[in-house]
């Protein structure tokens, strides 16, 4: 060894390995299910251990099938993405280029900002009505001179879902040109009279994506799985810009298992949304105002200059939720010590 070198000794870096709480109550700012993966979908889990010194599919076919066959297209028309946030991303970098304008309301989904700056595009806003819903007039007249427009339906964060005829109102007002990305994250909560058939949907509307995810009724964020579904001609645009081998390989089993397993799935959505009822109820007899959500969270608007923060409600309470800068607040519904925790935390903020 050179006598002007000494040798390197390997550096140990202390890092934190220790997974998330999966049935912290308090976790309540990440609209995730309260639950744990279904035991069906937990055994499938376990089992793809064994391979996972192998790839996944180069591009993944058998999950597009699945989710094809579910939905009731044909599998051309639907792209896979990690989350809804993979779908739009990649939407975005096969549709735009840099300096086109995207549109979105505000307050939205906070990815959508991060992403519109990674595809460097320029964000248009437009403010929710009084009601905490979409002003879709106001999305259609800036969706004239943008190459993208959101809605969020039902919306994040306020959880407000507009009615299909005003949607498809709102579609015959945009531009064809113009490419509408209809988040549906968390459709599986809304009722089903909200819901709109895909396949037609996008018969008549070309320029339009549904985005949709396993991450928020199916209880599956960790494995980051999320689907698009388009025309035929838009969505074989999206999909030459699946990334190989980008979906893991536990995605096809652990879709599998959760299909096969509706009727648990089914009834834990109805616990959720129960629960939702039930947290709304008791705000609205405290005096708090709540937006009709129907998702998996409720959402407080703002009191204005005279009411307390509701970050500062929720400072000292133990419960983490999801604040704005206008003063609202964003609560993911948990379980009934989460519920309880937060109508203690209001409570006292207006005894």
């Amino acid at each position: 060894m050179h006598p002007s070198i000494s040798p390197v000794s390997p550096v140990t870096a202390e890092v934190d390995t220790e997974l998330p709480n999966a049935v912290n109550p308090f976790a309540l700012s990440l609209n995730e299910n309260p639950f744990p993966p279904l035991p069906a979908v937990r055994s499938a889990l376990i089992r793809s251990i064994d391979a996972a010194n192998r790839y996944p599919e180069f591009l993944p076919e058998r999950l597009r099938r699945l989710i094809a066959g579910r939905i009731g297209v044909p599998a051309d028309q639907v792209v896979l993405g990690a989350g809804a946030t993979g779908v739009v991303l990649q939407a975005l970098q096969a549709l735009t280029t840099a300096g086109d304008e995207i549109v979105t309301a505000t307050p939205t989904f906070d990815g959508y900002p991060i992403i519109a700056q990674m595809a460097r595009l320029t964000l248009v806003t437009v403010p929710l009505d009084k009601h905490g819903h979409n002003d879709l007039d106001g999305l259609a007249d800036a969706a004239a001179n943008a190459r993208v427009v959101v809605v969020c339906r039902p919306h994040n964060p306020t959880g407000t879902l507009e009615p299909t005829g005003a949607l498809l109102t709102f579609l015959r007002r945009v531009p064809r040109d113009t490419v509408v990305l209809l988040d549906e994250a968390y459709i599986e909560f809304a009722s089903p009279e909200h819901r709109v058939d895909v396949a037609a949907l996008t018969a008549r509307f070309p320029n339009v994506v549904v985005v949709r995810t396993f991450s928020k009724a199916y209880g599956l964020a960790g494995l980051r799985i999320g689907y698009g579904l388009a025309s035929d001609e838009l969505a074989r645009t999206l999909w030459a810009q699946q990334l190989p081998f980008g979906i893991a390989i536990t995605s096809l089993l652990a879709v599998a298992a959760s299909y096969d397993a509706e009727d648990e799935l089914l009834q834990r959505i109805r616990l959720i949304t129960a629960e939702r009822r039930y947290l709304r109820m008791r705000l609205s007899a405290m005096g708090i105002f709540t937006t009709d959500a129907q998702a998996n969270f409720m959402y407080l608007p703002s009191q204005g200059r005279r009411g307390r923060l509701w970050r500062d409600v929720f400072a000292d309470s133990g419960l983490q939720v999801r604040c704005y800068p206008d003063g609202g607040a964003r609560i993911t519904v948990g379980n009934r010590a989460s519920t309880l925790a937060v109508l203690s935390a209001v409570g006292k903020s207006v005894a």
